[in-house]
C-alpha cells in the first residue's frame, strides 16, 4: 500500500516536469535558426487589355411596360386577351361598341362636304375676300372634326402598343369605359348636376425577352458613368456572362438598406434573353475604362530604389537588373511603358518562408530553459507510475 502511494506522488510531482519540458521545447523550436528561403521564378513579359470597371446592383425588370386603355368611350363588346397570352405589336385586345363613333364620322364627312361645297359656290360668285376666308376657316374646321372621328372610330380598337406578355386583364365584356358625362336639367322643383365618370380599367402587357437591369452605384462612382457604356451581368440562375448597355444615369441620389447614398442606373440587356426573368437579382460590372495592348509584369517583379525602378530581367541564361518605367498598377500588375518588350523573361521573387536549423530538427543535449537551469538529470529515464 504504501509503495502505490509513493509512486501515484512521483507521477504527481513528474506532471509539473513535464509541463516545463513542454514548453522549453517550445521556445527552442521558435529560436531555431529563422534564415529565410526565397523561391523564385520567371515569368514572360506579355500584353492585355484593361479593364476599369465600376459595380451596380439590382434587379431584373422587363424593358417596356405597357397599360392599355380606351382613348374613347364606349361599352366594350369584345375582350380578345387573357393573361398570360403572348401578344404582338399591334394585336387586338380588346373592341368597344363603336355605332355611335361611326355616325359621328359620316356626319363630319358630310359636314366637310357641304363646307368645301359653299366655298366652291362663294368662289364661282365672286363673294368678298371676307366671306371667302370664312369659307376657308369652316373647311379647316370641318377637316380636322373629320380627322378625330376617323380616329375615334380607330380607337373603339385597342391595340397592343408593344409586343410581350399580357399579365393583368382588367376589363369585361359589357364594361363601359372612357368618360362620360350627363347634361344638367332644371325643372320647377329639381336641378340635376352634371356628373362625370372615368374608368381607369386596362390590359396591362410586358415585354418578354428584352430586359433591362434597375440598378444603383455607389456616390463616389457615378461621376464616372454615362449613357453607352458596356456593362457586363451576372444574374441569378443563369451561368453565361449576359452584356449591356447603359442607357440612364440618374441625378437624385437615394438612400439604400445601410443608409448610404447611392443613384440609380439603367442598363439594357442586350439582345433578346430566354432565360432572364423580371424580379431576378443581377450584378452588372460597367466598364469604365479600357485600353487595349497594355504591357504589364507582376507588381511583385518590380524594385525601386532612389527614385528608379528595376526588374531583373533573364539574357540568355543569366540575370541583368534592368532599369524600366512604370505606369498604372491594375491589381496584382503594373503597367510597363519603358524598359522591356513583350516576350521579354523576368525573375518574379517568392514568398519567405521560415526554416529549420542545420542540425536535422534534435533538440539541443543541454536545453536551456528561459528562467534558467536545465534539463533536470533523470527525468527522461521516468516511466509510468507505479
Amino acid at each position: 500500500m504504501l509503495k502505490r502511494l509513493r509512486g501515484r506522488r512521483r507521477a504527481w510531482l513528474a506532471l509539473p516536469l513535464v509541463l516545463v519540458v513542454a514548453a522549453g521545447c517550445g521556445v527552442w523550436l521558435m529560436a531555431r535558426d529563422s534564415s529565410d528561403t526565397t523561391t523564385s521564378t520567371t515569368e514572360t513579359v506579355g500584353s492585355q487589355t484593361i479593364q476599369q470597371t465600376v459595380s451596380a446592383d439590382g434587379t431584373i425588370a422587363a424593358r417596356r411596360t405597357a397599360d392599355e386603355t380606351f382613348a374613347v368611350s364606349g361599352t366594350v363588346t369584345r375582350v380578345a386577351v387573357e393573361e398570360g397570352d403572348r401578344v404582338a405589336r399591334g394585336a387586338v385586345l380588346a373592341v368597344v361598341d363603336s355605332d355611335a363613333l361611326v355616325a359621328a364620322r359620316a356626319a363630319a364627312a358630310s359636314s366637310l362636304d357641304a363646307a368645301l361645297t359653299q366655298l366652291d359656290d362663294d368662289e364661282d360668285s365672286g363673294a368678298s375676300d371676307v366671306q371667302l376666308a370664312a369659307d376657308q376657316a369652316t373647311v379647316v374646321s370641318a377637316r380636322a372634326t373629320l380627322a378625330e372621328a376617323r380616329q375615334a372610330v380607330e380607337d373603339a380598337t385597342l391595340r397592343a402598343s408593344v409586343a410581350g406578355t399580357v399579365t393583368s386583364v382588367g376589363i369585361s365584356r359589357g364594361d363601359s369605359v372612357g368618360s362620360s358625362s350627363s347634361a344638367p336639367t332644371t325643372d320647377t322643383s329639381t336641378t340635376t348636376t352634371t356628373t362625370t365618370t372615368t374608368t381607369t380599367s386596362s390590359i396591362t402587357i410586358v415585354s418578354t425577352r428584352s430586359f433591362v437591369v434597375d440598378a444603383t452605384v455607389a456616390a463616389e462612382d457615378v461621376d464616372r458613368l454615362k449613357e453607352g457604356l458596356q456593362a457586363e451581368i451576372t444574374a441569378t440562375g443563369v451561368d453565361e456572362t449576359v452584356f449591356g448597355t447603359v442607357s440612364e444615369v440618374g441625378l437624385v441620389a437615394q438612400t439604400n438598406d445601410s443608409g448610404a447614398a447611392v443613384f440609380p442606373v439603367t442598363i439594357e440587356v442586350t439582345g433578346t434573353k430566354r432565360d432572364l426573368y423580371a424580379g431576378v437579382a443581377a450584378t452588372a460590372s460597367i466598364i469604365v475604362k479600357q485600353v487595349p495592348d497594355v504591357l504589364t509584369v507582376p507588381s511583385r517583379a518590380l524594385t525601386t530604389e532612389d527614385g528608379t525602378t528595376y526588374v531583373t530581367k533573364v539574357v540568355d541564361g543569366d540575370e541583368v537588373r534592368t532599369e524600366v518605367e512604370i505606369g498604372d498598377a491594375y491589381g496584382m500588375s503594373t503597367e510597363v511603358t519603358a524598359g522591356l518588350e513583350e516576350g521579354d523573361e523576368v525573375v518574379v521573387p517568392g514568398f519567405t518562408r521560415p526554416t529549420g536549423g542545420d542540425d536535422g530538427g534534435e533538440a539541443p543535449q543541454d536545453l536551456v530553459f528561459p528562467g534558467g537551469g536545465q534539463l533536470p538529470p533523470g527525468l527522461s529515464e521516468m516511466g509510468p507510475p507505479q
